[in-house]
């Protein structure tokens, strides 16, 4: 075991230290200045397109934009946004938050353009649904089968089994903290709750998201602003603590200021899942009428994840000063912080809070997998193991030892970052000209832009959006 602990720590250094740090930030740079820093400019846009998937309905195969919003949201919005934001501020200090910050706001333009990627490439299923992601505009539109399929493995173990460990075993320590729950006893009770869910494939899965997502954000959100309000005078010391930390060495408590850059940046991605893979997965099966529409909705889900719910977290922790007068880490941190502003029965309701965070999230963590598994194997028993592997890997974090697990879905990220984050380089021009061509659209007055493939330079890999009817039967 302390082998394996080695080798990951050795491998996650190597890979945020140098590698992914270069590229993310670089890349986002990069993608911003192309889109003409899209996910400012066009935030009305996105809000507005949100709101027009509410409510709608597109059959029982196919989901709105909202929906898929929701299962991005759902995966985003989890334990990263709580128990991550502590680990960061105890690590790294509250300078790390900052640089989390910046990840965000350059992210989403990288969210932007690997969701619309996502949306050009998916491909139509039986009924009136889509499926697509990395794996698929990697094979399909770079023609690539060996990297697409090293990342539909990489993301199908990442998301399906080690990041839904992380989800359970935060779940378990917050119950255990908070009530003194068996972890056992409740690991057991998540693992039949996860098979009642995952068992009912995509639509019941958007069902459960849509709904939840809203009331548990939504709850969670306003209890951060009613903190924040309460130590409104307090505000002003924090926001320039987070700011000065970001630049300051010694104010960085976790080894200066590489832990607080490093750390605020791997938790940043954990999050908001910008540039990793994961999200064009869930914004390939939207129905829109063009693809742009969902690559500014998916960017959208960067700023809720990180600058509204991740700042929740970090406000509540850094205007109770509790991460300075304890050894205390994760979820246990965050109680503690909550507990100083409203009292002791507050780790009771976070960690009721941290149910439906961590719960929502293994739902959509479950459906990437099941996308990628289908891309690998179209047998409908190969998707039944892989469902029993989730519901086994969610009882075995809800036992495990904590830094492992979170170690682990560092190493599994980087590898499914750098492998997408390389291909959606390289894609990127297809994005840019979808983008200019949704404006254009807008700016002649139209008000429902659609899409027409040809004005790509070449249609390889485009088969949703074609005519030919014959193509796409021939992927289903």
């Amino acid at each position: 075991m302390n082998l394996l602990e080695n080798f990951i720590t050795c491998a996650n250094n190597m890979l945020w230290s140098y590698v992914l740090i270069i590229l993310l930030v670089g890349l986002g740079f990069w993608f911003s200045l192309r889109t003409k820093f899209v996910q400012i400019r066009m935030l009305g846009e996105m809000l507005a397109l949100v709101k027009e998937g509410i409510g709608v309905d597109h059959g029982q195969e196919a989901i709105s934009s909202f929906q898929a919003f929701c299962v991005s949201t759902a995966s985003r919005v989890g334990v990263g946004n709580i128990a991550g934001i502590a680990i960061a501020i105890a690590s790294g200090g509250p300078g790390a938050i900052f640089w989390m910050w910046m990840i965000a706001i350059l992210g989403s333009a990288t969210g932007f353009v690997e969701s619309t990627l996502a949306q050009i490439y998916k491909i139509p299923t039986h009924g009136n649904g889509y499926r697509g992601g990395p794996a698929y505009y990697i094979k399909n539109a770079l023609g690539s089968k060996f990297f697409s399929t090293v990342f539909a493995v990489l993301i199908s173990v990442t998301f399906g089994l080690i990041f839904n460990s992380v989800q359970a075993n935060t779940i378990t320590v917050s119950l255990q903290a908070a009530f003194g729950f068996d972890r056992l006893a409740m690991g057991i009770v998540l693992a039949i709750f996860t098979a009642l869910s995952i068992f009912g494939g995509i639509t019941r899965i958007a069902k459960i998201a849509e709904w939840m997502v809203p009331i548990m954000a939504g709850i969670y959100l306003l209890t951060a602003l009613i903190i924040t309000l309460m130590n409104l005078s307090l505000l002003p010391g924090v926001l320039k603590l987070i700011v000065s930390s970001a630049f300051n060495a010694n104010a960085a408590i976790g080894g200066g200021l590489g832990a607080a850059i490093m750390t605020g940046v791997k938790r940043g991605l954990f999050s908001n899942e910008a540039g990793m893979g994961s999200v064009p997965n869930a914004a390939a099966t939207a129905f829109v009428t063009h693809p742009v529409k969902q690559g500014l909705v998916q960017a959208l889900g960067v700023f809720v994840d990180t600058l509204l719910v991740c700042s929740a977290t970090a406000f509540i922790i850094l205007l109770s000063n509790s991460y300075q007068m304890t050894d205390l880490t994760g979820i246990e941190l965050a109680q503690q912080s909550l507990a100083f502003h409203v009292g002791p029965w507050a780790p009771s309701l976070l960690s009721l809070l941290i149910c439906l965070f961590a719960f929502s999230s293994i739902v959509g963590n479950y459906y990437y997998g099941e996308i990628n598994i289908a891309f690998l194997n179209s047998n409908p028993k190969i998707l039944t193991i892989f469902r029993v592997c989730v519901v086994a890997m969610v009882l075995f974090g809800s036992v495990a030892k904590v830094t492992l697990v979170w170690d682990m879905a560092d190493l599994f990220m980087a590898l499914m970052a750098l492998t997408n984050l390389i291909s959606i380089s390289l894609l990127a021009k297809f994005a840019y000209i979808a983008l200019d061509d949704y404006t254009r659209q807008k700016r002649a007055g139209i008000i429902n832009p659609t899409f027409d493939p040809s004005i790509l330079p070449t249609q390889k890999g485009v088969f949703a959006w074609c005519k030919d009817k014959e193509s796409k039967k021939q992927l289903m």
